[in-house]
């Protein structure tokens, strides 16, 4: 059963939800006092009707001192009993038929009665359910301030009346019940998807975004937490974001405590890793600059990088938040190190999801000189951290491969962060031998394929070392495979040089051993070998490894599948059969001559 009231009833007045039951229960109480038929029947309907009508005026006084309350279980419930009360109107007017023949038109039977009978005893209570979750009297005795009795609209679903309840108390209950609340509603929403979106639909996000606000620790951790959770896809985050949201996380972000600080980058990144309006909306709100700023904290040590984040910080910060950070700095030396990494841990995952596939967020990541500090994290740490910094570059490295804007201002030659970032990730691709670092490290340095100069040939080693490595770690191969095509691509200026250097490393007979491999890995084998024929096709490697020989013979199914791959299988033949008859008419010229 969907328990979420239809759009047309929601967008109605509170008002008038609350008082068309009340004007139907009066006319039903005067149509029974001019019925012909079935009076005992209607007698006992006129109980019930008292009983229910009662109930409605008592709550209507009940919300009538508060202006501004949670009506979502309200306006279902009322829906329900007006439904309920328009049928029983309908019943009564037909027994007010004068005529025998009007009576035979309209047939009413005792069963007709039986039904609404039933209908106005859920009706009865399901209005006692709703006094006792909006009393004072019944929160204040209550040492839960939690209403968790099942109503008759919700014996087929009892999850949604604990929802109701939970964000019922989330407006109503003092603080510290609000702080139990919204754990309780925490571990509900762990439970699965249904109730995630059951807790966003029925207006969950609104009072934890408020409890958010508050400035104590455990409302805001419990708050942030359960948001966490709801934030899983893209519409429930997306929620989060048109409830004007953001504001308030970046604020908290700013604020707050450090063990605040880390459930709330939780809640950045989950919500920019789902949504790209949040993404967006997150950037509009400067959220970069304090993201790495607490990625910084303890990190960099020369004193050029502490003056280099110092500047950063104090262009996106005003006095008086330059004096509540370094309050937070020295709030944060006498944590311990394990909440230290687990902050850190946190934003640089933050900052990730923020600069997945946003080239404008990459920019604001260089602006801030965070390349320096996800460098030095790079270098030093290890494990989660080690590779969230490392995704961060990876991201960076992405955008900047398709802009060359970024790519000179990040990346160009003579940059200390760019070097430093190319030595680590070299250092990587050499030591390291797990596959999820390895793997980044080497599209990083394909993304940035077009920033080396021709005798940056220390880059291209380490990739064609790679390739030997197809029984131990075929991904890793692949990406190499992929990045050592992007240095020898005609879109790279030095695509000869490159090419030549691919061959001095011993790159040729790794790759023909690749073509035996499985489509993906053919394909791209492939295209590289075409790229080494067509820019040094004179080269003497590539007549010894029978280069030729195996464009020829490629694999008819992969090529015809691709059109620009035949293309190239073609112009890649037709380079080394020039080489080929140049070097046959050489010999011929040589074998005549006196």
């Amino acid at each position: 059963m969907d328990f979420a009231a239809g759009e047309d009833q929601q967008q109605q007045p509170i008002s008038h939800i609350l008082s068309h039951p009340i004007i139907l229960s009066d006319q039903i109480l005067h149509t029974i006092n001019d019925s012909k038929s079935y009076k005992l029947e209607c007698i006992d309907l006129k109980k019930l009707i008292h009983h229910l009508s009662q109930m409605l005026r008592s709550f209507v006084r009940l919300t009538t001192a508060t202006p501004s309350f949670y009506d979502r279980p309200v306006r279902r419930i009322f829906s329900d009993i007006t439904t309920t009360l328009t049928r029983t109107l309908t019943l009564l007017r037909k027994c007010r038929r004068r005529t025998i023949f009007l009576r035979l038109l309209t047939i009413v039977t005792t069963a007709d009665f039986k039904k609404l009978s039933t209908l106005l005893d859920a009706s009865i209570g399901d209005m006692k359910w709703l006094l006792s979750l909006y009393d004072a009297r019944t929160i204040d005795n209550n040492t839960s301030g939690v209403v968790l009795s099942l109503p008759p609209i919700a014996s087929n679903d009892p999850v949604i009346a604990w929802v109701w309840s939970y964000i019922t108390s989330l407006y109503l209950t003092p603080l510290n019940f609000k702080i139990e609340v919204a754990n309780e509603l925490c571990s509900l929403a762990t439970s699965n998807d249904r109730t995630k979106k059951m807790i966003v639909e029925e207006g969950g996000i609104l009072p934890l975004l408020k409890l958010l606000k508050e400035d104590i620790l455990e409302a805001q951790i419990a708050a942030a937490t359960t948001l966490f959770h709801l934030a899983n896809d893209q519409v429930r985050a997306r929620m989060i974001t048109s409830e004007v949201g953001v504001p308030i996380i970046v604020q908290c972000l700013h604020k707050s405590s450090i063990r605040v600080q880390i459930e709330v980058s939780k809640l950045i990144g989950r919500m920019a890793e789902n949504d790209e309006v949040s993404q967006e909306a997150f950037a509009r709100e400067n959220v970069i600059r304090p993201l790495v700023t607490l990625l910084s904290f303890d990190t960099v040590e020369d004193q050029y990088e502490k003056r280099s984040i110092d500047s950063v910080f104090k262009m996106s910060t005003a006095s008086s938040a330059t004096t509540m950070w370094s309050i937070k700095r020295n709030e944060r030396e006498n944590e311990s190190s394990e909440l230290k990494l687990e902050l850190k841990v946190s934003c640089a995952r933050a900052l990730w999801m923020l600069a997945r596939g946003n080239l404008a967020n990459c920019k604001i990541l260089t602006d801030t000189k965070g390349l320096l500090t996800l460098t030095k994290l790079i270098e030093t740490e290890t494990g989660e951290l080690q590779t969230n910094c490392l995704m961060n570059v990876m991201e960076i490295a992405a955008a900047a491969e398709s802009n060359n804007d970024l790519r000179r201002a990040a990346f160009r030659t003579n940059s200390p962060a760019a070097k430093a970032v190319v030595d680590q990730l070299l250092r990587l691709i050499h030591e390291c031998e797990i596959a999820g670092i390895k793997i980044p490290a080497i599209r990083s340095i394909g993304s940035l394929a077009r920033t080396f100069p021709a005798r940056e040939t220390r880059v291209i080693g380490p990739l064609v070392k790679q390739l030997s490595h197809q029984h131990q770690h075929p991904d890793v191969v692949l990406e190499s495979v992929i990045a050592l095509g992007k240095f020898a691509s005609p879109d790279n200026y030095l695509c000869k040089e490159h090419s030549k250097t691919i061959i001095e490393f011993d790159g040729v007979i790794p790759l023909m051993r690749l073509l035996r491999g499985n489509d993906r890995t053919q394909h791209d084998a492939l295209v590289l070998l075409c790229y080494l024929a067509m820019h040094a096709g004179n080269n003497e490697a590539l007549m010894q490894a029978r280069v030729l020989t195996a464009l020829e013979g490629a694999d008819k199914s992969i090529v015809g599948q691709h059109s620009q791959l035949r293309q190239l299988v073609v112009e890649a033949i037709h380079q080394l059969n020039m080489y080929h008859a140049g070097v046959v008419i050489s010999s011929q010229k040589l074998s005549f001559s006196p």
